[in-house]
């Protein structure tokens, strides 16, 4: 299960990469605006 914490010290989980990328960038949009990152760098994060 990949899963990424944000230093915000919110941790998103998700069954599948391409899960992940999109439950960070909604919450990257509704938490950080302006703070955008790419799928492959979402993944280079995560644990």
């Amino acid at each position: 299960m990949p899963s990424l914490r944000c230093p915000c010290d919110t941790t998103l989980r998700a069954d599948t990469d391409d899960e992940l990328v999109e439950k960070v960038q909604e919450h990257l949009a509704a938490e950080h605006p302006g703070r955008e990152y790419s799928r492959e760098e979402i993944l280079f994060m995560a644990m």
